[in-house]
């Protein structure tokens, strides 16, 4: 028995959000963020540095607050949502087809997407309009031990068996807690194809509670994506009154070229979409749009 896409049913709960121009609200609440971040911050002087912190630390709480509950609320919603997308309105019989067409989709337009991240940043070069060690200076009270500085080797040839295994988890409990995403959704992954090839009878209630916890997630993301509007307005008014607006402005050539990116990005889709799946943009437009939303609106 086909099961049915609750996440796709689900979509009421963001469409209100449309409605309601949550995307208007958070402008909005960008622009007074700035404008209240540039009023307190070391550009205009008009209070001490130790008041704006005091200020900038109060304003910011919705903002944090908002981070948390979305990190509280990313995991369920992951797991659920790809379990029951493998298992649903398909058979095992088709699962290997499914998978390998799937997996072949996702490395070539993730390597597509990575060549477009690659020239957008050495055609435009964002860090060149940073002064990275005055934003290291003003973020260093702020930051968690070691996150200032903190550099990565890059791992090379003869490292990447092991990069390979230590992608897939050892033990589900820890993946979950640890919020590695990509090892949740390979351990997602791998209880939803091991749900796909058991009876019905077995896996139908796993399924059927996911379902539930899926709703609920949605249902919390709604409440949470009400207060956006907000967490923006206190994030980015700390975050200006912390670094001043020069610094600001360069780190919006980040921000640009990032869209920039992302609206190329965007437009590959919407070709293969109109190449391959037959759908006129407009249509491709109009079933994507809560998903867009949701994945905009929670992407820290």
């Amino acid at each position: 028995m086909p099961l049915a896409r609750s996440l796709i049913l689900l979509k009421d709960q963001t469409r209100e959000l449309l409605r309601e121009r949550l995307w208007l609200q958070v402008l909005i609440g960008m622009a007074l963020g700035i404008g209240l971040g540039i009023l307190i911050g070391p550009t205009s002087q008009i209070v001490s540095p130790k008041t704006a912190a005091l200020i900038g630390n109060w304003v910011a709480l919705p903002g944090q607050l908002f981070l948390v509950s979305i990190q509280f609320v990313v995991v369920p919603l992951i797991v659920a949502s790809v379990i029951r997308g493998i298992c649903a309105g398909q058979g095992s019989d088709n699962i290997g087809r499914l998978g390998g067409i799937t997996v072949a989709f996702f490395v070539a337009t993730t390597v597509v997407a990575v060549l477009i991240g690659i020239g957008v940043a050495l055609a435009i070069q964002p860090g060149s309009f940073i002064d990275g060690m005055s934003v290291q200076n003003a973020l260093q009270s702020g930051s968690p031990p070691g996150a200032v500085g903190n550099n990565t080797a890059v791992p090379g040839v003869a490292d990447l068996p092991g990069v390979i295994v230590n992608l897939f988890p050892k033990d589900p409990l820890t993946t979950f807690v640890s919020g590695n995403m990509l090892q949740i959704v390979i351990t997602a992954t791998i209880f939803g194809i091991a749900l796909l090839m058991m009876p019905t009878d077995q896996s139908k209630p796993l399924l059927d509670l996911l379902a539930s916890l899926q709703a609920a997630c949605m249902i919390i993301v709604k409440w949470v994506l009400r207060f956006a509007p907000f967490a923006v307005f206190g994030l980015l008014a700390q975050i200006t009154a912390r670094v001043g607006l020069t610094t600001l402005i360069g780190t919006g050539v980040y921000v640009l070229a990032v869209a920039a990116a992302l609206a190329i990005l965007f437009l590959l889709y919407t070709l293969l979409a109109v190449g391959i799946g037959r759908r006129s943009p407009r249509r491709f437009l109009s079933e994507i749009r809560e998903v867009l939303l949701l994945a905009f609106s929670t992407s820290s």
